[in-house]
């Protein structure tokens, strides 16, 4: 074989093996982004196109005026908002929740069903999560008894009925609550593996030169794994960017818990050029954070 032929064999063989990838990508992810981007500039129905001939007796709809009422919606500023609060609420709680948890379960003899207990609501899916957690805060507004936990607690103790699912000024932290109950399994995880990756031999050497232990985790331990925290926290980002799950099952958006993600499943019949609208702003907010993840990557990797 002469070293043309090598040279061509070895460009091509690499494409062939992401062949079969290629495809999958095409078909199931690259297909459907077009095709939304495409409808979220038609009109609103998402069947004819916008700016051009009107029907009598309705509006023109310009190109971008889905983007435009996913923009300035009432409802979709509210979705808007109640996302940015599942961002400073949750993501840290969860990620906080993870670390502590890793932390002290690697100092107990029975870490490993404390980690299983944790970990557990990740085997159940959202929507199992989300009918479980709906006794959990039923409220009886008749006579009969309270079912719900919480209530059935509190009205046990003398005091009164909660309506945590729609007063506007709890339910949103009720239904993050539930997100934190699923996803700390997960942050413990990763960073109980990124925790036990820090060598023993520093912290040792650390806690005989006199650091106490808070000195020995935001000296030491904290900036080895660092990286790792910040991994974590994206993803739970992105997680909690396209959240749907629980707001759908347990309050369908009501009472002021409306979400992008929610708000798009119900404009996707009647409105679904709008409905392909907020997609596509929802595929625009997650991108900023998975950039800022694969240059994290690139840097990690240049170190090494």
């Amino acid at each position: 074989m002469t070293t043309p032929q090598i040279m061509r064999q070895g460009r091509i063989a690499p494409l062939l093996y992401a062949l079969p990838a290629l495809v999958f990508i095409s078909i199931f992810i690259v297909y459907p982004m077009v095709t939304t981007a495409a409808l979220s500039l038609r009109d609103r129905s998402g069947e004819r196109p916008a700016g051009g001939a009107c029907l009598v007796g309705e509006p023109c709809w310009g190109v971008f005026e889905n983007y435009r009422h996913a923009l300035t919606d009432p409802e979709m500023v509210q979705a808007l908002s109640n996302n940015a609060l599942w961002l400073l609420v949750m993501v840290p709680a969860t990620v906080a929740l993870g670390l502590v948890v890793a932390l002290l379960a690697d100092r107990v003899r029975y870490e490993s069903l404390v980690k299983a207990v944790i970990f557990m609501p990740m085997a159940i899916s959202f929507i199992g999560a989300g009918i479980i957690w709906r006794f959990v805060y039923h409220i009886e507004t008749g006579a009969g008894q309270q079912i719900g936990i919480l209530n059935a607690v509190i009205v046990g103790l003398g005091g009164q009925v909660v309506p945590w699912l729609s007063d506007p000024a709890l339910n949103n932290f009720a239904l993050m609550i539930v997100g934190v109950w699923l996803w700390a399994g997960f942050c413990m995880t990763i960073l109980s593996a990124a925790l036990k990756g820090v060598p023993g031999e520093i912290l040792e050497a650390a806690r005989v030169d006199g650091a106490n232990e808070l000195q020995v985790f935001w000296r030491i331990m904290l900036p080895i794994i660092l990286p790792t925290v910040v991994v974590v926290t994206t993803t739970m980002v992105i997680n909690v960017l396209k959240i749907f799950d629980i707001v759908f099952v347990m309050t369908g958006g009501n009472f002021g818990t409306e979400v992008i993600a929610n708000r798009m499943f119900r404009l996707i019949v009647t409105d679904t050029g709008r409905s392909m609208a907020i997609a596509v702003l929802l595929i625009v907010l997650t991108i900023p954070v998975m950039i800022f993840n694969v240059r994290r990557f690139r840097e990690q990797e240049a170190l090494r």
